[in-house]
C-alpha cells in the first residue's frame, strides 16, 4: 500500500500546477489541499513549508486531515524538486526515464526554462518590460531545444511540465489583456506570436502538451483570470 501523500497547492499558482501535473500523468492517489495565497493557514508555515510557498506535499505518516498535519510526515517543497520526487515515486509512469542521456536532456531543458524562458516570461508578461522580439526571442531559445516533433525528449515527462504552466499563464493573460503591458496590447502580442512563421514548432508543441488530459484537469483558467485581475487592477473584461 503507498504511503499517505497530501499536496498542498493554489490553482493560480503555475508551479504548484507542475506538481499537480506529475501526480496526475501518474495517477497518484493523493489528497489534495487548496491553499489560499492571500490568506494562507497560520499552521502552514510552521507545520508544512516555512518559506510559506506552495506547492509542498506531506509523504508518509498516518491518514489524517490536511489542515492537521502530522509531525511523522515528510515534508517536501519546491516544484523541481517535487517533479523528480514524484517521478521517483512512480517510475513506471516514465516521468523520468532510466536512461541516462535522456535524463540529462529533460534536466538541461528543465534548467533552460528555469534560466531562459521564465525571466523572460515574468518580465514581459507580468512586469510589462522588455519588448516583445525579447520573449519571442526567448521562446525561440526553448524551441531550438525542441525535437523536430513529439514532446522534449521524446516520451512525455517532467520537462514537459516544468514549461507548460506558465505558457498556460500566458495565454490568459494575453487573451484577457491582463497583464504589465499596456492596456490593449494582450491580444495583439498574442496574435503577433500565433502568426509568426518562426514559432510554428513552439505552439505545435504546446499545442499538444495542453491538450492533455492531465493539463485540462489542474488548469484553471476561471480562477487564473480572476487572480489577474486582482493583481493588475486592470477592470477590463
Amino acid at each position: 500500500m503507498p504511503e499517505t501523500l497530501t499536496l498542498y497547492t493554489a490553482s493560480v499558482c503555475p508551479y504548484a500546477q507542475r506538481v499537480e501535473l506529475a501526480l496526475s500523468e501518474a495517477k497518484a492517489p493523493f489528497t489534495r489541499f487548496e491553499v489560499d495565497l492571500q490568506n494562507k493557514p497560520e499552521w502552514y508555515a510552521p507545520k508544512v513549508n516555512p518559506a510559506s510557498k506552495v506547492p509542498a506535499i506531506a509523504y508518509g505518516g498516518p491518514q489524517v486531515p490536511p489542515d492537521q498535519p502530522s509531525p511523522e510526515s515528510t515534508k517536501i517543497a519546491e516544484s523541481l524538486v517535487l517533479l523528480e520526487f514524484v517521478a521517483d515515486l512512480y517510475p513506471d509512469s516514465g516521468l523520468l526515464p532510466k536512461d541516462p542521456v535522456l535524463r540529462a536532456k529533460a534536466r538541461f531543458f528543465i534548467d533552460a526554462v528555469s534560466n531562459k524562458f521564465n525571466p523572460a516570461f515574468f518580465k514581459f508578461v507580468f512586469r510589462g518590460e522588455g519588448t516583445l522580439d525579447e520573449f519571442v526571442a526567448a521562446i525561440k531559445e526553448i524551441q531550438a531545444l525542441l525535437p523536430a516533433e513529439g514532446y522534449v525528449i521524446g516520451p512525455f515527462s517532467i520537462a514537459d511540465l516544468a514549461l507548460i504552466p506558465f505558457w498556460g499563464r500566458g495565454l490568459v493573460a494575453f487573451e484577457n489583456d491582463l497583464g504589465g503591458f499596456a492596456v490593449g496590447e494582450g491580444p495583439k502580442y498574442l496574435e503577433a506570436i500565433k502568426k509568426n512563421p518562426e514559432l510554428t514548432r513552439f505552439l505545435k508543441y504546446v499545442d499538444d502538451v495542453t491538450s492533455r488530459p492531465s493539463f485540462k484537469a489542474t488548469f484553471v483558467p476561471e480562477v487564473i483570470k480572476a487572480r489577474f485581475k486582482e493583481r493588475f487592477r486592470s477592470g477590463k473584461a
